[in-house]
């Protein structure tokens, strides 16, 4: 898996989640990011970096698309979202994206433990996406 930096989509498994979110239709592009919310939820005791990675995009495209959240400006967010568009996100949807990220910085997930060493810089990444999703409950 390539990394280069700590924000939601600066790594190969979030930038591939992104194009498959730009590729899908509109009218699938909401169950997607439910889905992949959904599944770091419902994993076994020890959670994969890589569901965990595709999960921290789908929750900043959430965070991104409520009152309080930043307009997505990486290259690697899904082109239709930093042109402008958007999305009807579902009220349940930003409470999913928080359990999620609960989840991804627990004691039993690799993305924590891949981010040992800069876990501060990684978890500050989060806040943001954190704060607007929180903002908004």
């Amino acid at each position: 898996m390539g990394t280069w930096d700590f924000g939601p989509f600066d790594n190969d498994n979030a930038a591939d989640w992104s194009g498959e979110l730009q590729d899908a239709g509109p009218e699938r592009r909401v169950a997607l990011i439910r889905q992949t919310l959904s599944e770091v939820l419902h994993r076994g005791e020890y959670l994969d970096s890589d569901p965990a990675n595709r999960a921290v995009a789908a929750a900043a495209v959430v965070a991104s698309l409520q009152p309080s959240g930043s307009t997505l400006t990486t290259a690697y967010a899904p082109d239709f979202l930093t042109g402008g568009g958007t999305l009807d996100i579902p009220a349940d949807l930003p409470a999913l994206a928080l359990r999620a990220l609960d989840r991804i910085v627990g004691d039993d997930s690799e993305w924590r433990d891949t981010w040992e060493d800069g876990l501060p810089k990684a978890l500050a990444a989060l806040r943001p996406i954190r704060d607007a999703l929180e903002s908004d409950e």
